[in-house]
Order: structure tokens, then sequence, then C-alpha cells
């Protein structure tokens, strides 16, 4: 058992080890943080999505948003779309789960908002067409996915790709950029 602790815990530094050598990210997690502030101070509003694991981040990251992150502000205007569970399952249950986020988008979203969309495969077809039908109203999108970022990657404005194929530590990578991305935003803001 002491072999695998120990195994885990050298992935998850490694992917940490990875993170921090990568200016090609951290310059992308600029943008991300830009792209985020523009529209908050434009009164746009953030939108998250995800499955699984990375629906629990997304709502992390939106209630981050909404109460606050590390400063006393303003409450920032941040919905989870998994979160409203009859739009979910009616949604479901008429259209199919692969429109879960694009149908409440279609309805939630405008020009100028973000939708944050989140994916260890990078080929969720629920993620890919709510990214979709948030290009198609000028939506502005940012993936954060594993290493081959694959169908997200053609949609997203900007890609936050993990350097790992593993899903517990593409999990782990979402975890600290996401906690970065709303850090610096309320850095940005308060500024």
């Amino acid at each position: 058992m002491n072999d695998k602790i120990q195994t885990s815990l050298r992935a998850s530094q490694q992917v940490m080890t990875d993170l921090l050598a990568r200016p090609d990210l951290h310059a992308r997690l600029e943008q991300a943080v830009q792209i985020c502030v523009s529209a908050l101070r434009e009164g746009n509003k953030l939108f998250f999505a995800g499955n699984g694991g990375s629906a629990a981040e997304a709502q992390h990251f939106s209630a981050e948003m909404v109460g606050r992150f590390l400063k006393e502000r303003r409450p920032l205007p941040a919905v989870a779309l998994h979160v409203d569970t009859s739009a979910v399952t009616a949604i479901g249950n008429d259209y199919g789960y692969d429109q879960v986020f694009s149908r409440q988008l279609e309805a939630l979203a405008k020009a100028g908002d973000v939708l944050i969309a989140l994916s260890t495969s990078g080929r969720s077809q629920n993620i890919v067409r709510a990214m979709q039908s948030a290009r198609e109203r000028g939506v502005h999108t940012i993936a954060l996915t594993g290493q081959d970022a694959r169908d997200m990657g053609h949609l997203a404005d900007v890609i936050l790709n993990m350097p790992s194929t593993h899903t517990p530590q593409i999990q782990e990578g979402h975890l600290v950029v996401g906690h970065l991305l709303c850090g610096l935003v309320e850095d940005e803001l308060l500024g």
C-alpha cells in the first residue's frame, strides 16, 4: 500500500512541477484572467460547466466568484450550469444529456459572457455542445482539459490543458489553475 501512496504522490508532484515549468500555460492563464475581468467589468456573467469531478470543481470555482476567494469584494455573477437539477433532468429527458448545458446557455447567456468548461477527456459531448452554443452567441470560451484538448481545443478561445493524461492528476491541475484564475481575477478587479 505504501508503494501506491508514494506513486500517487509523486504523480501529483510531477504535475505541479510540469505546471510550474510551462510559461505557455502561464501566458494563456493570464489571457483567461483578462477575458474574465473584462467580461465582469462590462456587467457580464461567468458560466461554469463540467461532469462528475469536473462538475464539483466547476461548482467550487463558481462559488469562489459569487462569494469570495481570498479578499473582501462585491459578489461576482457566476453560475455553475449543472446545479439546477430540474433543468438538467428535464433537458436530459426531453432533449438528451448532450444538451443539458447548451440549452441553458441558449436561455441565459449573452454576447460578452464567459463559459469556463472543464473536461479531463476534452471530448464530453455535453461540454462540446455547450462550447458550440457559446461561440454561436458571442460568449467567450475557456477550456480546462487534460494534455490533449481534443474536441474542446477547436472551440476554445483559451485552452488551459494540464500536463497529464491521468484523470486524478488532470483534476488536481484543474484545481490549482482554477484557484489561480479565481485569485487573479479577484486581484485584477480590486487592483
